[in-house]
Formats: structure tokens, sequence, C-alpha cells
């Protein structure tokens, strides 16, 4: 297998499944109601971000390219590849002008809630946005895996 490809696949997969995963652990804190346990796992959820989902945006990125420009894939027209392009723009719009700040609210008033011992309306409030812009964040890259392996156009 190509070299290229291969780490296009660890890309993928380490990008993917972070933010599965984060959005479980993240669902998982918030029915325990208990705001150490909440401040704790969205920390976590902005520390494997940038452990994980960076990393993995970044190889894919790279590897797509070099694989692409070796191809000679038509970065013109809408086929499988300038629609996943443009999904996975989409995508990182979202993560960086809304989850991103969302996360950041979240720590901030999870960390209140520790002092107060009740989870205040204000995190309640941006757990709701985080879910809310978060599917769609999380559902546009595995449309892309699909669009990917398909090639259906």
């Amino acid at each position: 297998m190509n070299l290229w490809l291969t780490l296009h696949l660890v890309g993928v997969v380490v990008f993917v499944g972070n933010i599965i995963t984060a959005a479980f652990w993240k669902v998982r804190a918030d029915l325990s109601k208990n705001p150490a346990v909440i401040h704790s796992t969205v920390k976590n959820v902005m520390l494997a971000d940038y452990v994980f989902t960076l990393p993995g945006l970044v190889i894919i990125v790279v590897s797509g390219i070099v694989m692409a420009v070796q191809a000679k894939m038509p970065l013109s027209g809408l086929n499988w590849l300038m629609l996943s392009l443009i999904l996975f723009a989409v995508t990182g719009v979202i993560w960086l002008a809304i989850l991103i700040p969302l996360q950041r609210r979240m720590i901030r008033h999870s960390a209140q809630c520790i002092e107060s011992g009740r989870i205040s309306n204000a995190y309640h409030q941006a757990s709701r946005y985080w879910a809310v812009f978060g599917i769609p964040a999380t559902l546009l890259p595995i449309i892309i895996l699909f669009l990917m392996i398909t090639k259906s156009f």
C-alpha cells in the first residue's frame, strides 16, 4: 500500500475516531450531572482536539493533496473530491468558528459549576449549542469518508 494512502487512512481514523469519541464522553459526563466530572471531561475534549483532531486534520490535508497531485486529479468541476473538500472546509469553519469557542465557554462555566455545586444555565446553553453544531461537524466527515471510499462521481 502507498505510504501517502496509509497516512491518509491513519489521519481519517484518528480524526473521525476522536470526534465521535469526544462526543460520547461529553454526553456521558453531562448525564452524570456531576460538575467535577463535566469540567474534567470538557477540558479533556478540548485537549483531545489538539492532540488528535488537529494532527489528524493535518495528516488528511497533506496526504490528500499529495495523492491528488500524484494522481493528476482535477480540482475543477463537481466531483467526489471537490464535494469532499467543500464539506471538509465547512466542517473546519464550524469547528474553528463555533465549536472551539463553545468548548472554551463550557470549560469556563463548568469550573464555576464546581464552585457552586450545580450545573448553570450558561453551561447548559453552551452545551446545547455544542450539540447542535457538533452533529453536522461529526456527520460531514462521515459523509466525506463515504465519498472517499465510493468515489461515486
